[in-house]
């Protein structure tokens, strides 16, 4: 199968494009390099020995995305394209919404018109409705998100719903990550954030390699077992695995799938921070500083539903996860810039 990946040189994208490379697909990435470098891609080809069709377009680019379709013989397409940074969209709301929601609009009309209709989208947690009961399955509530970021994100989960609805020869998986980290074991390909990062383990690495001082922990009064903040961080190689079995269970499925990724654990940051240290070898320096507005004490993930409907379960733990981490920053210092 001939795999379009929206956004597929970034974090996510590179690790799900040697996946399906690996599985024996054939990988198009579509690709603005706003968040990303070329350079993943051609580490995901000398990983794998294979060869990955490029194309630099905005999925808002109409004529880009219908000459891209026109090209190549696409099957499916697995949308990873989207602004990310949770700050970032509190300051510029429309941004947001004019790339994550309109192009995501531009992309299904250009999929329409090339009689494409299998979709996998990266959607995420932050869609989850703030609540005192975890784990989290796909039947609890989604709410208002705190920020623009997600507000985009359930925006595009309503309107991918809508379009199965009313055209329900579309095949839809929503997959609600929870907090992707790690990187491949090689270390040739990670987590490159442009600025400063914006989650924790890629600040966590940045510190332990000296680009950054010392690390934040925001918030050490929670109502957790050490006071800081719980999540469920899973490896972007299960996270990887996660697309690749959506896009096979997509096959036999029409209608629209959600499905949770994530490892049904959660960590506090000070225990994310004792494990890299472990990894590491290293003392970390951090503070602990004010909370955050927005935040929430605890999340994690039911993943019984993936479990059970996609036969996946996430494999690595959090000891692979910091090592895995730590190889890529210590051999990539500046990331994919040297």
């Amino acid at each position: 199968m001939t795999v379009l990946l929206t956004g597929g040189a970034g974090f996510i994208g590179s690790h799900t494009a040697l996946v399906l490379l690996e599985a024996g697909h054939e990988v198009v990435i579509y690709d603005n390099l706003s968040n990303a470098s070329r350079e993943s891609i051609r580490r995901v080809e000398r990983l794998t020995g294979l060869s990955i069709v490029f194309v630099e377009g905005d999925i808002r680019d109409t004529k880009t995305l219908a000459d891209t379709f026109a090209t190549h013989n696409i099957e499916a397409v697995i949308h990873f394209a989207g602004l990310k940074a949770v700050g970032e969209s509190v300051s510029l709301p429309m941004a947001y919404y004019d790339n994550n929601v309109g192009g995501t609009v531009t992309l299904c009309q250009a999929m329409a018109a090339a009689d494409v209709k299998t979709l996998v989208f990266s959607s995420s947690a932050t869609v989850y409705a703030e609540s005192r009961d975890m784990p989290l399955a796909e039947s609890a509530p989604t709410g208002r998100p705190t920020n623009p970021y997600g507000t985009s994100k359930l925006m595009i989960e309503w309107l991918l719903t809508d379009l199965q609805r009313a055209e329900p020869d579309w095949s839809i998986a929503l997959l609600r990550y929870f907090n992707p980290v790690g990187a491949h074991f090689s270390g040739q390909i990670g987590e490159d954030p442009a600025g400063a990062p914006n989650n924790l383990l890629p600040y966590i690495t940045q510190v332990g390699v000296g680009r950054l001082p010392r690390l934040s922990v925001y918030g050490g009064d929670y109502p957790t077992r050490d006071g800081t903040g719980v999540r469920d961080y899973i490896h972007v190689m299960d996270l990887a695995r996660g697309h690749l079995a959506a896009l096979d269970a997509l096959k036999a499925r029409q209608g629209v799938q959600t499905w949770n990724l994530g490892t049904g654990h959660g960590y506090s940051v000070l225990e994310m921070i004792e494990a890299f240290e472990r990894a590491s070898g290293r003392p970390l320096p951090y503070d602990i500083v004010a909370r955050r507005p927005g935040d929430v004490a605890e999340c994690w993930a039911n993943v019984e539903k993936a479990e059970r409907e996609l036969g996946w379960r996430a494999s690595h733990g959090l000891d692979e996860i910091m090592r895995d981490a730590w190889r890529w920053q210590s051999d990539n210092p500046q990331g994919y810039r040297g």
